[in-house]
C-alpha cells in the first residue's frame, strides 16, 4: 500500500510504500489519531522496515492507495 504525504512548505511529497502486514484501516486509524490531536508525530515504517516520522502540524494531505494496486515497469517488485 503507498500513502503520499503533502508537508506544509515542502517542494515534494513524501511517498511510503508500507509493507503487507499493516491493513488500510489500521493506517487510516494512525493517521486520524496523529491528525485529531494537532500534536506529535505521525510514525511510518516502510516496506524494508525504515521508520518514517512526520509532525502532525506540518502535514497538509495525505492520500493512501488501496491494497491490491499492481506496479508496472522497471521499478515493479
Amino acid at each position: 500500500m503507498d500513502v503520499r504525504i503533502g508537508i506544509i512548505q515542502a517542494p515534494r511529497e513524501l511517498e511510503i510504500e508500507l509493507g503487507d502486514s499493516e491493513g488500510q484501516e489500521v493506517v487510516l486509524e494512525r493517521i486520524e489519531k496523529a491528525l485529531s490531536t494537532g500534536e506529535g508525530v505521525l510514525w511510518l515504517t516502510d516496506k524494508r522496515g525504515r521508520r518514517v516520522g512526520v509532525p502532525a502540524v506540518r502535514i497538509g494531505y495525505i492520500e493512501v492507495g488501496a491494497d491490491d494496486a499492481r506496479r508496472v515497469g522497471f521499478g515493479a517488485d
